[in-house]
């Protein structure tokens, strides 16, 4: 990168942590910014690319499809139609899933899990390969899951940073472009100080690594559905976790114009008496992006998070009924996949049905992306949530 435009990545993000520095000051408390200076972001060998690749999946009516559960998640999705948890059949499933005809024209990326990054067709074409003709990104989950966090009230930590350098240089050989680590907060359980920090520092090693390694970082502390807290309450919560996460994403010299952020909606706990409607959960999410997330970032996709097909799909549209300063789009899983997988059923006889099923879905969120979706027509099994307490991947 040249060194206007590097100056200019700088400046952009210089003003915008300045005008954190405030936001994150406690009351009676020691500046938190004391006489330090702003970290100059720094451009890798990787900048322009990151850039074109964040742009790309970042692209209008397109967003992520993500397949990126581990092998025991998988299995139970394929024991929900009667299926062995076998590398075949996670195999076939996922076949279906990435040669599905047409796809490239509502999706931009995929997450892979890294069983799939190395997987190929029953007729020995490379999924990534599937992708490219699609003109989808290939991405890959590279975190190593949720443990317990000592000293918190019952938290989560993430792991994985260990190898995680060697691991994103060879996942880039194979293919694949962006990267995805996601951690969790809980509200019931605090959160504790402890466990935001944890979360914010560990999404900011990742992010500058896989930036050193050619991998844009999709980065995610998803702020859990459970609970029976107010939509308020999850404002409060999202806006002190962003904080953080952002001012160790500076710390760390991540070039903001080369990630992606996968957030939760800004909704009531799912436990919580009074449901909300979509625009109140577009204007209290929008408001939260708005207030921590700097319009260098190119791509806001979000998390379904357990809500149904029809919810998420409408949440997402009604935050597009209005010009944002991101590309506002979706990187769901089962918000995708839950129609898909009960018409498969299987049987290689269902696939082009259950392929077709996938388009409606990817097409239905395409549209939301572009604030145009209606859910007149949807079918009830759409409308189903599926929320589970204590989801794991």
């Amino acid at each position: 990168m040249a060194c206007s435009s590097l100056l200019k990545l700088t400046a952009s993000s210089s003003s915008w942590i300045a005008g954190q520095q405030a936001v994150n000051q406690r009351p009676g408390s020691a500046a938190r910014f004391p006489t330090r200076r702003v970290s100059v972001i720094r451009a890798g060998s990787y900048t322009d690319e990151l850039i074109k690749t964040a742009k790309s999946i970042a692209s209008p009516g397109r967003g992520i499809l993500a397949i990126d559960e581990s092998n025991a998640t998988c299995g139970k999705r394929l024991a929900s139609i009667g299926l062995d948890n076998t590398e075949t059949n996670r195999q076939a499933y996922r076949q279906l899933l990435l040669t599905t005809p047409g796809l490239g024209e509502y999706i931009s990326g995929a997450i892979l899990f890294e069983e799939t990054l190395y997987q190929s067709t029953t007729d020995g074409k490379k999924f990534v390969d599937c992708l490219r003709d699609e003109n989808i990104v290939p991405g890959i989950k590279v975190d190593k899951g949720l443990v317990p966090l000592p000293g918190s009230n019952n938290e989560s930590w993430c792991q994985g940073l260990d190898g995680l350098a060697s691991r994103s240089a060879e996942y880039y050989k194979q293919g694949a472009r962006f990267a995805k680590w996601r951690t969790v907060v809980s509200i019931p359980c605090g959160p504790s100080a402890l466990a935001v920090k944890e979360a914010a520092w560990g999404l900011a090693r990742y992010a500058a690594i896989s930036q050193e390694n050619g991998l844009v970082p999709i980065v995610e502390p998803e702020i859990l559905l459970d609970g029976d807290h107010p939509i308020e309450r999850t404002l409060e919560v999202a806006e002190r976790v962003w904080a953080e996460v952002f001012y160790y994403l500076a710390e760390n010299n991540v070039t903001f114009e080369g990630i992606l952020l996968k957030p939760s909606m800004v909704t009531p706990g799912a436990e919580h008496k009074e449901k909300a409607s979509p625009d109140t959960i577009a204007k209290y999410t929008l408001t939260m992006l708005r207030r921590r997330v700097p319009p260098a970032v190119p791509g806001i996709m979000f998390l379904s998070g357990g809500q149904s097909e029809v919810e998420a799909t409408l949440n997402l549209n009604a935050m597009n009924q209005s010009p944002n300063p991101w590309h506002v789009s979706f990187s769901y899983a089962r918000a995708l996949q839950n129609t898909v997988l009960k018409t498969w059923q299987g049987r290689p006889e269902n696939v082009e049905a259950a392929q077709k099923a996938l388009l409606v879905r990817a097409k239905a969120n395409s549209l939301a992306q572009l604030g145009k979706y209606s859910a007149e027509g949807e079918n009830e099994e759409a409308k189903k949530g599926m929320f589970v307490k204590g989801y794991t991947y």
